[in-house]
C-alpha cells in the first residue's frame, strides 16, 4: 500500500515529535522547575468534590492505562498462545474498559466541574490547566465513543491488527503508517489527541505521576502518645506572690 505525505506527517512525524517533546520536556522541567514538580493540590480550598472525583479518576486512569498497555503493546499471537482467543479478549476488554472509562469520565467530570464552579479553585487555575483538562477530556471521550460505536452498537473492529501494529512500530523504529491510515476516524482522532497529550505532559501537573511516594510504603510509623494526666504546677518556696504588711504609726 502506498503511503501518502499526509499519512507520513500524521502517523510518523507527529508522533515522533510528540515523543521527543515528552522526553526533552521532562528533563527541562526537572532542571528548571523542581519546586513546581507537583500536582498543586487544592484540597484545602475545596474537598467535597475532590473526595470522590480524585479516587474515581485515578482508579479509572490506572485501569485504562493497563488495558491500553495490553491491547497496544502485546500482540494478539501472544494472548492466543496462553489460551485467550479473540472473542474472549475483546469481550473482557470491552466490559472492563467500559467500567474503567465510566469511572474515569465521572471522576474527570467532577474535577472539571469543581474547577469551573468553585470560585477559589477557578482562581488557582493556570494556563497549563486550561490546556490539559480539555485535551485530556477529548482523549478520554474519543476512546469511549470509539469503543461504544464499534463494539457496543457496531459490528466490532480489530484494532490490534491496525492501531496496535502502528503503535509498536513507532517504538521498534519501523513505523507503519499504513496500518493506522485505514483505521476508523474515531480511532485516528483518539490516537492523535493521545500524542498531543504526551507532548503537553511535561508542562502540566501530570508530571506528578513520576513522583509517586514509593518510600511512603516502607517508612516507619509515626508514634503518637496520649497524655494520661495533666502535670500539676508547683511553686518553689520564695517564688510565689509576696504579701506586704501595712505598718501604722502611733499618734
Amino acid at each position: 500500500m502506498n503511503t501518502s505525505g499526509a499519512d507520513l506527517l500524521l502517523w510518523v512525524a507527529v508522533p515522533y515529535i510528540c515523543l521527543a517533546v515528552f522526553a526533552v520536556g521532562h528533563v527541562w522541567r526537572y532542571r528548571q522547575d523542581q519546586f513546581g514538580w507537583t500536582s498543586r493540590t487544592s484540597q484545602l480550598l475545596e474537598h467535597r468534590w475532590l473526595r470522590w472525583g480524585s479516587p474515581l479518576f485515578h482508579l479509572g486512569a490506572f485501569m485504562v492505562i493497563g488495558g491500553h498497555a495490553v491491547g497496544l503493546a502485546v500482540p494478539a499471537s501472544w494472548t492466543e498462545a496462553v489460551g485467550i482467543d479473540e472473542h474472549t479478549y475483546h469481550t473482557t476488554a470491552v466490559w472492563a474498559g467500559s467500567v474503567a472509562g465510566i469511572a474515569m469520565v465521572t471522576g474527570l467530570g467532577m474535577l472539571s466541574a469543581r474547577r469551573l464552579l468553585a470560585p477559589r479553585i477557578r482562581r488557582t487555575t493556570d494556563s497549563s490547566d486550561k490546556v490539559l483538562f480539555p485535551l485530556l477530556s477529548a482523549t478520554v471521550l474519543l476512546g469511549i465513543v470509539a469503543t461504544a460505536a464499534h463494539y457496543v452498537f457496531g459490528a466490532g473492529y480489530d484494532y490490534r491488527s491496525t492501531v496496535s501494529v502502528w503503535f509498536r512500530g513507532l517504538f521498534s523504529l519501523s513505523p507503519e503508517p499504513a496500518a493506522i491510515a485505514g483505521a476508523p476516524l474515531l480511532f485516528q482522532l483518539h490516537a492523535l489527541t493521545a500524542c498531543l497529550l504526551f507532548a503537553v505532559w511535561p508542562f502540566t501537573r501530570l508530571v506528578h505521576v513520576w513522583s509517586a511516594p514509593v518510600g511512603y510504603l516502607a517508612r516507619p510509623y509515626v508514634v503518637y502518645r496520649r497524655r494520661t494526666h495533666r502535670p500539676v504546677a508547683t511553686v518553689a518556696p520564695g517564688t510565689g506572690p509576696s504579701r506586704t504588711r501595712a505598718s501604722g504609726r502611733k499618734a
